[in-house]
């Protein structure tokens, strides 16, 4: 099936969703992107990121999103920092989730060595399975679960955690009233979450109109499992993304209409 003439929202701010609105606009859809998360990074990450790399001396360093690389190197700005940074990130075998991550790092200067088949914990599990063991240090997310530690554990993989930021849903914004506005009416075709926590933060937000807090009629994609599972504990029937990409979100959109 074609989206073509079909309005498509997706749970990222405009600043995010550059990727999909592109897309979206080639395929002949109408996108519209709602700010759903916003990242809150916590105080002192780029020093703690240093005295981190610098006492556990990690092997490898894997990022999980393209935003964990910002919000750090952002930080090592901040903090005067960035040459430390830089040169702790360097030190290690770098690895990035995908394509995008792998993008913001070389944006940064920094090289990734390894990217998985599959862009997700799970992929980094088989990474890691293949090329074995060492210490590896994964700066995340406040809401990030244990399953990518656990994961790499099993296998026999040293690895450290550091939080660098947490999330929260986004106030209202003019988006929102056009999105709660449609809705109802079948105006909003397809909905495309990215994360688990843009599953929560799309409840939050719609129950705070008083209003209906479903997904309508729009068809749902999920961009991999972690956010197929919050939409199996919010009861919401969707497709789940083949390739946990955009691209592959809006592959699976186009089946899903």
């Amino acid at each position: 099936m074609e989206v073509r003439g079909r309005t498509v929202a997706i749970t990222r701010a405009a600043r995010d969703a550059r990727e999909f609105v592109r897309l979206a606009r080639e395929a002949g859809a109408e996108p519209l992107p709602l700010p759903t998360i916003e990242l809150r990074a916590r105080a002192g990450i780029a020093g703690e990121f240093t005295r981190a790399a610098q006492e556990y001396d990690p092997d490898y360093t894997v990022f999980m999103s393209s935003r964990a690389v910002s919000l750090l190197f952002d930080a090592a700005e901040s903090e005067s920092l960035h040459d430390r940074l830089r040169m702790a990130v360097a030190n290690t075998s770098v690895v990035a989730v995908g394509p995008v991550t792998r993008a913001a790092l070389k944006e940064r200067g920094i090289r990734a060595a390894h990217m998985p088949g599959t862009y997700s914990s799970v992929g980094i599990g088989e990474l890691f399975s293949r090329i074995g063991g060492g210490r590896v240090l994964v700066p995340r997310s406040g809401a990030s679960t244990p399953f990518l530690r656990e994961l790499l554990e099993k296998i026999g993989v040293s690895v450290r955690e550091l939080v660098l930021y947490d999330v929260r849903a986004c106030p209202d914004s003019p988006e929102w009233a056009s999105f709660r506005a449609m809705l109802p009416n079948g105006g909003i075709d397809g909905i495309i979450f990215t994360s688990a926590s843009s599953v929560r933060a799309f409840f939050e937000i719609m129950g705070r109109s008083g209003g209906s807090a479903g997904t309508g009629r729009a068809s749902v994609v999920s961009i991999g499992p972690f956010t197929s599972a919050e939409l199996d504990r919010f009861g919401v029937s969707h497709t789940v993304a083949e390739v946990h990409t955009v691209p592959g979100a809006l592959d699976a959109m186009r089946r899903a209409l």
